[in-house]
């Protein structure tokens, strides 16, 4: 494999003390100013994330994100407003006093910046961003890789420790402005603008990336890969085969979708599964 980043590729171990890690998702339920948003207070969804939280980590996950998903439909990264990371910062805070694992961002849609100064404030070790280089058409329209002002603008936190986990081929979109690259070469171009982790998905929420994509992106790049999308008590054994950990969300919750809260049993019975074929 030709290396063309010198990112050490050890984000998974730095970060979770572990080879192969299970990361849980807070599904953030809509906060103010998104359109599904009912004038809830703001301790109700703080209480709702810390639930869901306490479920996964007593049911044996090493670490969260915690993720904007309730304000549906998404807004670009330029139409999100202060109160969306203001929100998750305090979600982040609480999540981190409490539990002390490592913990994500992902703010929705694209939006890196957003996640950096979330993760500033709140504490966390990484951001998650769906498309990090290049461009593609998303649900919410035209989307571009915003590499190059997320990392300057890291540098301007001087949040350097804030790792980059990134999405290959990126679930909800159409990839044809870039159909004259392969998987691998885009893979590539992640790691080429100083990704620190690779994310493969399937093709939505709760939809798994097959077999054949997870082995292509793992053959086109030396740093850390997780899934995250459609991870279940069925397929993480396979999938473990094959990557350096996982990000689940649908999966555990109550009747297997999104919405719901977490599953305790669920959880219990994921972990157990992991468990019987590696050593997480």
């Amino acid at each position: 494999m030709q290396l063309i980043s010198d990112r050490t590729g050890g984000a998974i171990s730095e970060i979770f003390g572990r080879d192969k890690a299970l990361i849980g998702m807070i599904h953030c339920p809509a906060f103010p100013g998104a359109p599904r948003y009912r004038g809830e207070t703001v301790d109700a969804i703080y209480d709702a994330c810390m639930r869901d939280a306490e479920r996964l980590i007593e049911g044996g996950l090493h670490g969260l994100i915690v993720e904007n998903h309730g304000d549906v439909p998404f807004s670009k990264p330029e139409d999100i407003g202060p109160e969306t990371p203001a929100m998750m910062a305090v979600v982040t805070d609480r999540l981190r006093t409490a539990f002390g694992v490592p913990l994500g961002i992902n703010v929705l849609a694209n939006a890196p910046l957003p996640a950096l100064a979330t993760a500033v404030a709140g504490g966390a070790q990484f951001i998650r961003v769906n498309q990090w280089a290049n461009a593609y058409v998303a649900n919410e329209g035209f989307m571009e890789g915003r590499a190059a002002e997320a990392m300057r603008y890291r540098a301007l936190l001087r949040a350097e420790r804030v790792k980059i986990f990134t999405d290959s081929h990126v679930k909800h979109g159409a990839h044809a402005i870039v159909a004259d690259r392969t998987i691998g070469e885009l893979t590539r171009d992640l790691a080429f603008f100083d990704a620190d982790a690779i994310i493969a998905t399937g093709q939505r929420t709760g939809n798994s990336a097959t077999v054949e994509e997870i082995e292509e992106i793992g053959a086109a790049t030396h740093l850390p890969l997780l899934v995250g999308s459609g991870v279940t008590e069925e397929n993480i054994g396979m999938i473990l085969d094959r990557t350096n950990g996982v990000i689940v969300a649908s999966s555990l919750k109550e009747g297997g979708v999104w919405w719901n809260p977490v599953d305790p049993a669920r959880v219990k019975s994921f972990v157990a599964a992991a468990k019987e074929r590696h050593d997480v």
